[in-house]
């Protein structure tokens, strides 16, 4: 196969950005060089630039794919269940395992891919990212608060903010290498704070 002047060779872009999504996922942006990506991608940086972009364009790349293959549970669940409450029922279920699958990185890329950046545009992308879920749990809150499903009395932002800060927690548990077990654990004491 002929490859033209400083183009990549022919690779498979969705291996190889899983590959990068694994390599930031344990070392964050920060402790990632564009170095680090050739060498595990097995491509020349010039090739990284011309397919992907910058480092910080590649990141982003990155995310959004993390995002829609690993952290999209959130998500689904937000959408496909009934209730807020059902929503963090099943979030709070698979947390524990999602941020401790074998085979993979532990912890979240979306919660701790920035530690130790001082990219601000990095660092407010992934924070934006999480403040995008916080926003999204609140909705769902506040449209079982106008149905009846949650007591009036309840505050749909910090039930929010208590949601995803306790599975922010329970990812970098995660990450420190917490047993399954005890993540499950607190898990269901979390979902116990819910009304």
């Amino acid at each position: 196969m002929a490859t033209t002047r400083g183009r990549p060779s022919s690779f498979d872009r969705d291996a190889v950005l899983d590959k990068a999504i694994r390599l930031f996922w344990r070392r964050g942006y920060e402790g990632t060089s564009v170095r680090d990506l050739s060498e595990e991608l097995g491509i020349g940086a010039p090739s990284i630039y011309n397919a992907f972009g910058d480092k910080r364009t590649f990141f982003a790349e990155v995310l959004r794919v993390y995002d829609e293959k690993y952290g999209g549970f959130i998500d689904a669940a937000l959408a496909e269940e009934r209730t807020a409450k059902e929503a963090a029922t099943r979030v709070f279920a698979e947390a524990p395992t999602r941020y401790s699958r074998r085979g993979l990185p532990t912890g979240c890329l979306i919660i701790s891919g920035d530690a130790g950046t001082a990219d601000v545009t990095v660092a407010t992308r992934l924070r934006r990212i999480r403040e995008a879920k916080v926003a999204a749990f609140a909705d769902k809150i506040r449209a079982d608060l106008s149905s009846g499903e949650l007591p009036a009395d309840t505050d749909a932002q910090a039930l929010a903010r208590y949601t995803m800060s306790t599975l922010s927690g329970i990812a970098q548990a995660a990450r420190d290498g917490v047993r399954r077990t005890e993540l499950e654990h607190a898990a269901r004491i979390a979902l116990g704070a819910w009304p």
